[in-house]
């Protein structure tokens, strides 16, 4: 059976799909590269913004409409959605969030136990989902009560990943060729706080680099209150990726209470002060939401100073959008949203200008890039595109087509949204 993986959404949906190829595969099945040669298509949907679940809903239909594949819809929005999920054009089959975990042995009728052997070495997935980083879901579902989230909703209660399975997951990225590992979750700082004798995030990054040599270890988003000074001397390996994505959604005291966010402007100022401390070219992104309810003029202004103070080196802003069965519905003073948009152009004004700085102050340093892919080639060579560890993104010109592999390379000339190298002999 010929079978094509799609998502929408966070890095944490990334690393699901791969677990389902996997699985796949080691049932004997192939993965292809798009829903037209598949026999089955598996979408797994996001709800995180109200772009997000249209997002989805328009995969399904791509899905359908490129061939006669059966369609299993997961994720997020199909499970606070189901009916309007089933009701779409191919799906046949719906696997809500707290089943997602069996979705291919319950799909092929096998037994659990079936893929819990050795985990078969990793394989990049085909087509627009080719990867030289794999992304590991360690941590599932949150415990958190932010006033504007719908992912604790379709998530459920936290949940963490054995050591040990991690562990093997990371050898068989590495078994694969994989040279960065990402970890995910919902609410990645608190893997560990479930278990009956709770441990913190730290413990689980110490195994990986005690007992793996992966190259590169990334994390992906972190709450800020998760976080505590010993954290940050893991940045002394440098396997460390020097990148941190912490969520800020508002630099106003006053409307991080209404989010229910348990941080505070100050807080959040001494721990980027403590990152970069441990690591001085650390590059600190964030996510930013403009027009919450009640948030006055003054209190944007306010937020907007500290974002331009914190000089992050990117972000993602969103204008509040209402997400039905969440506490941010019931909440007074509703923002225009002619003001939420204006309001959300500042902002991504002030951390386009942030990124600038970040990447003019690496203009003729020399970092290492992992190459990603390659788009064209012409008389300076192959197009090459790659990341170095702080998530910038390298272009540079080759006479070799080259992938998933480490270079040094000068930064000479800034891009659009990135770098331009030359990789040094």
């Amino acid at each position: 059976m010929k079978v094509y993986l799609d998502t929408i959404g966070c890095r944490l949906n990334q690393s699901e799909i791969e677990q389902f190829a996997r699985q796949f595969r080691s049932a004997g099945h192939e993965i292809v590269d798009s829903a037209g040669k598949a026999d089955v298509v598996v979408v797994n949907t996001c709800t995180v913004t109200s772009q997000a679940a249209s997002d989805s809903r328009q995969k399904i239909r791509q899905a359908a409409r490129a061939g006669k594949a059966e369609i299993l819809v997961t994720g997020c929005w199909s499970t606070l959605e189901p009916q309007a999920a089933l009701a779409l054009p191919g799906v046949r089959r719906l696997v809500p969030n707290d089943d997602k975990d069996h979705l291919v042995s319950g799909y092929l009728n096998l037994p659990e136990e079936r893929f819990d052997l050795e985990p078969l070495a990793r394989e990049p997935l085909p087509g627009l989902h080719l990867r030289t980083r794999a992304f590991l879901k360690v941590q599932d579902g949150c415990d958190n009560h932010c006033t504007y989230c719908i992912t604790r909703i379709a998530r459920g209660a936290g949940r963490s990943v054995p050591v040990s399975q991690v562990i093997a997951e990371v050898q068989a990225a590495q078994e694969g060729g994989v040279n960065e590992v990402v970890l995910s979750g919902v609410h990645l700082g608190s893997w560990g706080s479930d278990f009956p004798k709770p441990v913190h995030l730290y413990h689980l990054i110490e195994a990986i680099l005690k007992e793996t040599d992966v190259p590169r270890l990334r994390l992906s988003s972190l709450e800020p209150w998760d976080l505590h000074e010993e954290f940050f001397g893991l940045w002394e390996n440098p396997r460390m990726c020097r990148h941190l994505h912490l969520p800020l959604q508002s630099g106003s005291a006053a409307t991080l209470q209404r989010m229910a966010r348990k941080t505070t402007p100050e807080s959040f100022s001494r721990l980027v002060e403590l990152a970069r401390r441990a690591a001085p070219e650390m590059a600190i992104t964030t996510d930013l939401i403009a027009g919450f309810p009640g948030e006055t003029g003054p209190e944007f202004e306010e937020g907007l100073r500290f974002v331009e103070q914190m000089q992050f080196a990117g972000g993602h802003v969103f204008a509040y959008s209402e997400r039905p069965g969440t506490p941010a519905v019931r909440l007074p003073n509703a923002v225009p949203y002619a003001e939420r948009r204006e309001r959300g152009a500042r902002l991504r004004e002030a951390i386009a200008r942030s990124n600038l700085a970040f990447r003019k102050n690496q203009l003729g340093k020399e970092v290492t890039v992992l190459w990603e892919s390659t788009d064209s080639t012409g008389p300076q060579g192959w197009r090459l595109h790659g990341l170095t560890d702080h998530y910038l993104k390298v272009r540079a010109y080759s006479p070799e087509r080259l992938w998933n592999r480490f270079d040094r390379v000068r930064l000479t000339e800034l891009t659009e949204d990135g770098l331009l190298g030359v990789i040094q002999e």
